[in-house]
């Protein structure tokens, strides 16, 4: 299969084009500059609305990640439009050029985010459960709704609300290991909010079954165990053989990053349920998350 991937130098997106390749498909990427002669990748610039239009005739799927990080600066309100205009304006970019296509893709696995559902406390989080408040449910709910002219020219199209990635090599993980190491890492405010996950290993494994497989609408991309981040601190002292006693005081991340972003990343609930996944038929890889650190860290008991 021929699969175009936007945000193909991400974390997500360079351990998928690498599994697809492995696995005999042609990943193309595409690239906000002139692509590279003899590469497989196709121009776009969301910022000034193009795209080649005419190399994605043809194509098999679609995988679009593109956006910019969430977690990377303090949320200013300049900050805040970059984060959804990053989202949405792509999003529709791309879908209305897949839409005025003769040789349509099959299907669209276009990315969102767990975050659809504000902090919701204990309450379990199926597909079926309504937006929540704050800035990030508000952009999930437009990103996936720049997605509508895909859809409707009968692009399947699959949304991957993905939630915490876990990987050694990129993302939240590896921003805490060092502190963890040397003993720093601690519970974030009660320690009681869930947090949902996913091994970087199973959220490109979920995406490639969305691909080959008959599913559409929202799609949970995260364990069926959830953590409390209490447990997820005890557990990674634990494979790291490091205490884990002391709290991190919220003064640093809020001066640094500011009380929203703390209030809607840190200490936000989300206990997830990939229940879409698992009906489909999807088997986890990485369903707990103690042996999932424990590989990932190559910290084997």
């Amino acid at each position: 299969m021929d699969i175009v991937i936007s945000g193909a130098s991400g974390l997500i997106g360079t351990a998928l084009s690498a599994s697809l390749r492995a696995q005999g498909h042609r990943p193309i990427a595409l690239v906000r500059r002139t692509p590279k002669s003899g590469a497989d990748e196709i121009a776009w610039s969301p910022t000034d609305r193009s795209i080649d239009a005419v190399s994605l005739e043809g194509i098999d799927a679609v995988v679009h990640l593109a956006g910019a990080g969430i977690g990377d600066k303090k949320w200013s309100d300049e900050r805040k439009a970059i984060l959804l205009e990053s989202r949405t304006v792509g999003t529709r970019l791309l879908c209305e050029a897949l839409a005025g296509l003769n040789a349509k893709p099959s299907v669209l696995v276009s990315a969102s985010g767990i975050g659809y559902y504000g902090s919701q406390g204990d309450t379990e989080l199926t597909e079926a459960h309504p937006a929540g408040d704050g800035f990030l449910a508000d952009v999930c709910v437009q990103w996936e709704a720049a997605a509508t002219p895909a859809s409707d020219a009968d692009i399947r199209t699959a949304f991957a609300r993905t939630s915490v990635v876990m990987s050694e090599v990129g993302g939240t993980l590896k921003k805490q290991l060092l502190l963890f190491k040397l003993g720093l890492g601690g519970r974030f405010g009660p320690g009681d909010q869930w947090l949902s996950w996913i091994s970087l290993a199973d959220q490109v494994r979920a995406i490639e079954f969305l691909i080959h497989n008959d599913v559409s609408g929202p799609v949970n991309l995260c364990s069926p165990n959830p953590v409390t981040n209490l447990s997820f601190t005890k557990t990674l002292g634990s494979v790291l053989k490091r205490p884990t006693l002391i709290p991190v005081p919220l003064f640093g991340p809020k001066l640094l990053f500011g009380s929203e972003f703390v209030e809607e990343l840190i200490l936000a609930s989300q206990k997830g349920s990939p229940s879409v996944l698992t009906q489909a038929g999807f088997s986890f890889e990485d369903p707990n998350l103690e042996p999932a650190l424990r590989r990932m860290l190559g910290k084997q008991e």
